[in-house]
């Protein structure tokens, strides 16, 4: 465990531009989830998961097929690095430091300046859950029983 645990902190995303390297699924869950925050979002993939076709093609992202490039990050206030070549994401963490934009790496929690949490969401409720990259089965349990108690308690009102 870290000497210090990450700070839950809610960012308004709506005008901020994120950039998305890699499309495939766990880019996609991610895509999906910031789509629900932000208009602004640039996916940057030369292969593309479903998900994120139809993302695309109801408007709600930017799609650029093909390989990164690091200009990619030019504007970005926030960057996902989730492609399935760890020394490329590396890569992209390196020059989202060179640029002081927080970076998000999802095969290495280590170099991650946040964590992308689980997320529920209902109405104006917003709950976000992790555990410090170390045990994502426990966060996906603890996500999914936050989920059934507000689901419980919106069928009570």
């Amino acid at each position: 465990m870290a000497e210090y645990p990450r700070f839950p902190m809610f960012v308004d995303l709506s005008a901020k531009h994120v950039v998305v390297v890699g499309a495939g699924k766990i880019a996609a869950r991610r895509v999906a989830v910031l789509a629900q925050f932000t208009p602004r979002i640039t996916v940057i993939a030369p292969k593309v998961h479903a998900d994120i076709e139809a993302l695309a093609a109801e408007g709600r992202v930017c799609l650029v097929r093909r390989a990164y490039d690091m200009t990619d990050i030019s504007g970005a206030d926030i960057v996902l690095a989730a492609t399935d070549d760890a020394e490329l994401n590396a890569t992209i963490c390196d020059d989202c430091r060179l640029r002081n934009i927080p970076v998000n790496v999802s095969s290495d929690r280590t170099l991650c300046d946040f964590y992308f949490p689980g997320i529920v969401r209902e109405g104006d409720l917003v709950v976000g859950v992790t555990a410090g990259g170390e045990d994502h089965t426990r966060a996906r349990h603890v996500t999914g029983q936050i989920r059934n108690v507000l689901s419980e308690d919106r069928e009570t009102v």
